[in-house]
């Protein structure tokens, strides 16, 4: 089943968009395609990698260095639409960091893992 939401907000989307020069509706379209990939591979996530909860029901799983390399090649991306989507899943994290006073903690994360957002079982 497809996630109702996406754990990416729209102003996030049109500003990784721009920093990583992908257009709008391809980078919608790599970011559908990477949230079947996460959420046909959710429970490898619980289990592999540490998960802190943010707001409005989203999951953020810690992941290893070189994780969004690796999801990139499995989907065929190349290089600028891998940046594109690690950027959307880092600064949507570093939003939420924000949002919930922990700014310095999520951008000390983001040195030495790789984030990947997704929308919390409860909202699916």
């Amino acid at each position: 089943m497809a996630e109702r939401r996406r754990a990416i907000e729209g102003q996030i989307v049109m500003l990784a968009g721009a920093q990583a020069s992908v257009t709008l509706p391809r980078l919608s379209g790599l970011l559908d395609q990477t949230a079947q990939y996460l959420t046909d591979r959710r429970e490898t996530y619980e289990r592999q990698f540490e998960r802190v909860d943010g707001p409005d029901d989203t999951s953020y799983y810690l992941a290893n260095a070189g994780h969004w390399d690796h999801v990139g090649a499995q989907l065929g991306f190349d290089d600028r639409e891998t940046d594109a989507v690690r950027r959307t899943h880092e600064e949507q994290f570093e939003r939420d960091g924000r949002r919930m006073d922990r700014e310095q903690e999520f951008e000390a994360t983001l040195e030495i893992r790789d984030v990947v957002a997704m929308p919390s079982r409860s909202s699916r």
